[in-house]
């Protein structure tokens, strides 16, 4: 689905990443991890052909990203749906009305304006509503919602979009630890139920091991990890993130106390394990 093979990527005349080689197939659950600044936005956004691309090859859907034109741009992107930290969601409509937006390639300007659709259509933004646990807000103002909410929201309006590949730029990294464990059990259900291609940038490298199939490792201009959770071992991350055990990354904020007995979903395991109930002493 996605190729890129010793592809140059930056904006105007910054290269921010050289050489990438990277392939992506049809279901994978691919996180991007790396310091801030390392370039793992450009390698997400590259993927939408938002970036400056020199040298070698690089297909998304089977278009060459090199010669692409405008119109088939516009086609490989209506095939993309791209989650943002920050939602990009229109506050004063609905969750509905939002979520219906993502089926605009197929609901023509006059139907949209009027909040006119089809059965059908409400059936399927039902079903994307329910599977991401937001039916019973469904006509709740987005401005009323809270940020674990609205990142559903917007997860189920790429849905809407019948995105074959959905790109998440850090989806977690503006939600507190329950709503993040929530957010990420619905990747994870929506990569499982239908198959969809997820590739997201991760600042937490426990939600990363624990839900992501594959890791890509980003640092010094290139991609110097990609494997299997089980490969990234305590060296690799040492060069990915360029400490010691002296100084090692964070991957989360401490929770507050409220969140400890309430989190829920597949990964509650991995939750406790990663924020153990303290001990109470007398």
């Amino acid at each position: 689905m996605i190729h890129l093979n010793n592809v140059n990527l930056g904006y105007q005349h910054d290269t921010i990443l050289k050489n990438i080689s990277l392939d992506i197939s049809k279901g994978e659950f691919v996180g991007i991890i790396g310091l801030s600044g390392a370039g793992k936005s450009t390698l997400l956004t590259s993927m939408i052909a938002n970036v400056t691309i020199s040298g070698g090859s690089f297909h998304v859907l089977g278009n060459n990203i090199a010669t692409i034109s405008s119109k088939e741009l516009r086609a490989m992107r209506s095939r993309i749906g791209f989650i943002f930290q920050g939602y990009n969601l229109v506050n004063r409509l609905s969750v509905l009305h939002n979520v219906m937006s993502g089926m605009l390639k197929s609901i023509s300007i006059h139907r949209a304006a009027i909040r006119q659709y089809s059965s059908a259509e409400l059936e399927k933004a039902w079903e994307y509503m329910e599977t991401v646990g937001i039916d019973q807000i469904a006509m709740k103002r987005c401005d009323e919602l809270t940020g674990g909410q609205r990142q559903r929201v917007a997860i189920a309006r790429a849905l809407a979009q019948e995105a074959e590949i959905l790109l998440a730029d850090e989806p977690i990294a503006a939600l507190d630890p329950k709503s993040a464990v929530q957010v990420m059990d619905i990747l994870w259900r929506i990569n499982e139920k239908y198959q969809v291609t997820i590739v997201s940038n991760l600042h937490h490298i426990d939600f990363a091991k624990s839900y992501c199939s594959r890791i890509v490792g980003v640092a010094d201009q290139t991609i110097i990890f990609d494997g299997t959770t089980q490969q990234l071992n305590e060296k690799t991350l040492e060069r990915i993130y360029q400490t010691t055990k002296n100084n090692p990354p964070l991957s989360q904020e401490d929770p507050t106390p409220e969140i400890w007995n309430n989190v829920t979903g597949k990964h509650y395991l991995e939750f406790n394990q990663l924020y153990p109930t303290p001990e109470v002493t007398a």
